[in-house]
């Protein structure tokens, strides 16, 4: 009797216990893991880290002809802040009704003596010729990271006589800082190997294309210093062996432009980066590749391993698009992470924000990612202070 109340006790508590240890491992993967893509709509991220806080600005994520922000303690759990950009404050050069809203775009925010700068592109309602791409980049200032962000000036920081999107600075050790843009495809058309094949098939016409150049800033942020350099542009030839994945949009006939534009430069060691996206940015070939240098300035070579982050559904994956990405790095500052946006299956056609490892070795650049898979935290966050 004895031997049958202690089996009895024990099928009953079975099931509980199994239970328990299901829920535990459930608790303990939720606090250890995070997986892509984050619960964050937008395009172009970036992220600042100031403080113990990292924010993220990108384009969309529900911000009315302007720009919001998300904050976070661990790079993977993001609280919105709100819209922290209006085009209409007392400065605003930009105009909200020229095409695609105003084109409010890729926003980066740096912080400087104390002072934050954001760094975006828009539309210049300065436009006699009306033309229909009429980009510029702008510098807003605000005392926090929230914002609210003010134009610096009522006009853009320079115009060099054609559209330009995706500004990014980089500050040198010598305490140099450096403007980086993309010139934009709109009305510039090249011709290439790529033109001419296109031609033949009888695909397009002309291929427009987008270049990255580089230019001083002035220590204030109030314009450049000297003439852009033309630092990246799509490959001529059709042997270059960058041609086939920066041609994509091309062969795949999406549109006859190609793209070389979201560019992010870092330097480690002696070698300067600059990453760059490639192909259409509303479309599943949307790629990234990087190029090195001894000079902030170039020349830039392209790297072999080009390119480093693509789509993976050719290997049973769900995610494409993959593009525009910014660079940051864990709490600890041990282990570096890509910021950038792509698409799913589940998504569609909304851009939402993932987060990868990367590691700079040798020279050369690798991108764990794209992953959709449970990942571990960033080094240097506490599972029990996860929330």
């Amino acid at each position: 009797m004895k031997n049958t109340l202690l089996l009895f006790l024990f099928l009953t508590c079975l099931p509980l216990q199994f239970s328990m240890a299901q829920t535990a491992r459930r608790v303990d993967t939720a606090q250890t893991t995070y997986s892509n893509p984050l619960n964050v709509q937008f395009g172009d991220p970036y992220v600042l880290y100031t403080g113990d806080t990292y924010y993220m600005y990108g384009t969309g994520g529900g911000a009315e002809k302007g720009f919001a922000a998300y904050s976070s303690k661990d790079l993977v759990n993001w609280k919105k802040e709100g819209q922290v950009y209006f085009h209409d404050n007392k400065n605003g050069w930009s105009d909200p009704n020229a095409g695609w809203g105003g084109a409010y775009w890729a926003p980066e925010v740096y912080e400087v003596n104390g002072k934050f700068y954001m760094f975006y592109s828009a539309q210049w309602k300065e436009n006699p010729a009306n033309e229909e791409e009429n980009f510029r980049i702008g510098v807003a200032v605000a005392d926090k990271p929230t914002g609210p962000f003010i134009d610096m000036e009522s006009k853009p920081i320079f115009d060099p006589g054609y559209p330009i999107i995706d500004a990014n600075v980089f500050f040198d050790t010598d305490g140099k800082a450096y403007l980086y843009y993309s010139r934009a495809a709109y009305k510039h058309p090249v011709e290439s190997q790529v033109a001419d094949w296109a031609r033949e098939k009888g695909w397009f016409k002309e291929i427009e294309e987008s270049w990255v150049y580089g230019v001083k800033l002035k220590p204030d942020f109030s314009g450049v210093i000297g003439e852009p350099v033309l630092l990246l542009r799509p490959p001529v030839g059709l042997n270059d062996k960058q041609t086939e994945w920066e041609s994509r949009s091309v062969t795949a006939r999406e549109v006859n432009r190609r793209w070389t534009e979201g560019s992010v430069t870092f330097r480690k060691d002696s070698t300067y980066y600059i990453m760059y996206s490639s192909n259409y940015f509303g479309g599943q070939h949307y790629a990234v590749g990087y190029a090195t240098s001894n000079s902030p300035l170039g020349p830039f070579e392209k790297a072999a391993n080009n390119p480093v982050l693509q789509k993976n559904t050719g290997k049973g994956g769900t995610v494409t698009g993959t593009g525009h990405n910014s660079i940051t790095y864990s709490p600890d500052g041990k282990e570096m992470f890509i910021v950038y946006h792509g698409r799913t299956t589940k998504t569609g056609d909304e851009r939402v924000v993932f987060i990868d490892r990367m590691e700079v070795k040798d020279g050369k650049i690798k991108v764990f990612g794209p992953t959709t898979t449970p990942q571990k935290l960033p080094s240097g966050v506490r599972a029990d202070k996860n929330k």
